[in-house]
């Protein structure tokens, strides 16, 4: 009677260990795929916010509008926080104005480092109601970039932003009166350098 094939011990050896070694390349690419789409989210999840307005997110304007302002008008309220860990003093100039929509308009924030040494903050923004960031349009602001700011240094720092006319069509904001705009400084532990100018001495360098 015809005996059954009969597999080595080496053989079947061999399939296992090609068996795990195929789960564990799949395995790892799974966890690859995934730090990936973690670390990918940051920026979409930015984006996403500055093209929708998303949690009150407020928009970059590349030019002033075009139409003359509307005559409605609305109360801009500012607000100030500074993190913990940050030395400053961070105030509006003016707590309310009141402007009308589609109005470009400059308002000033005033600085003080109150520490003795150099401090490098960021300010983080957002608007009140929600639905009113994808129409809140900057065309300048500090919090584009890092702030440095010198031991005791005291600066104005600038707004100009306007309300896009658009929101008047939008019923969710029927009933607007007043916005809110709040801006918190976070303290920069590893400030970005800025190159020197070719003609510039390298003062960071010292004594060779």
């Amino acid at each position: 009677m015809p005996q059954p094939p009969t597999t080595s011990p080496s053989a079947a050896s061999r399939r296992g260990l090609g068996r795990d070694a195929t789960v564990g390349a799949i395995c790892g690419l799974l966890v690859a795929l995934m730090v990936g789409a973690a670390y990918a989210s940051v920026p979409f999840y930015n984006w996403f916010c500055r093209a929708t307005g998303f949690n009150g997110t407020t928009q970059v304007a590349k030019a002033a509008p075009t139409s003359a302002p509307l005559a409605r008008k609305v109360a801009v309220r500012f607000d100030s926080n500074v993190a913990g860990g940050l030395p400053w003093k961070f105030e509006p100039e003016k707590n309310e104005i009141e402007i009308r929509i589609g109005e470009v308009v400059t308002v000033y924030y005033n600085v003080t480092n109150e520490s003795a040494r150099t401090t490098t903050g960021q300010a983080a923004y957002n608007v009140a109601p929600l639905t009113v960031g994808k129409y809140f349009e900057k065309l300048n602001c500090f919090c584009f970039t890092e702030q440095t700011m010198a031991p005791g240094e005291k600066r104005q720092m600038a707004v100009v932003f306007y309300v896009d006319p658009s929101l008047v069509k939008d019923s969710d904001n029927d009933g607007l009166n007043t916005i809110t705009l709040s801006y918190t400084f976070y303290p920069v532990r590893d400030p970005v350098s800025e190159p020197l100018a070719a003609t510039e001495p390298d003062k960071r360098k010292g004594d060779l």
